[in-house]
């Protein structure tokens, strides 16, 4: 008997949602950022780059996206979360390649299943979670 495994993923209509509800909040605030969202694969869903916004801050917050979506945990907490573990993890785990350990990176769920991850890059690490928070808000998804 065969068995199939069904894993639920962003689509693209959603996924460009929530990038442009963060940057959104982002151009309200007066900052400039860039914005990605991955499915639950950490594959790039949908980006948006605002005029202005660091060339570095493209890879950061497809990075953080990545993340968030990879462990279902945002990744302003992992600083709390590592802090439980041995000091060879606390030291490894950060040095993980696309691995992003500051704010900015929120997991999409739906149903309480990952589909998704949105990360934001450009500003300060609370305006990049609130960027963030603002793309969920955006297409009424949970955190």
């Amino acid at each position: 008997m065969k068995k199939a495994v069904t894993q639920a993923v962003i689509d693209w209509e959603a996924a460009m949602a929530a990038a442009s509800g963060a940057a959104r909040w982002a151009e309200e605030a007066g900052i400039r950022v860039n914005v990605a969202v991955v499915d639950a694969g950490g594959n790039l869903a949908a980006f948006v780059r605002m005029p202005g916004a660091f060339l570095h801050s493209i890879d950061i917050a497809i990075d953080k996206a990545y993340t968030a979506a990879g462990f279902g945990l945002p990744t302003s907490a992992w600083t709390e979360a590592l802090a439980t573990h041995s000091g060879a993890v606390r030291e490894g785990i950060p040095l993980r390649p696309r691995m992003v350990c500051f704010g900015g990176g929120l997991p999409l769920r739906h149903e309480g299943q990952v589909i998704g991850g949105i990360g934001v890059s450009g500003g300060s690490e609370h305006e990049d979670e609130t960027c963030a928070r603002a793309g969920l808000h955006a297409v009424d998804l949970e955190i």
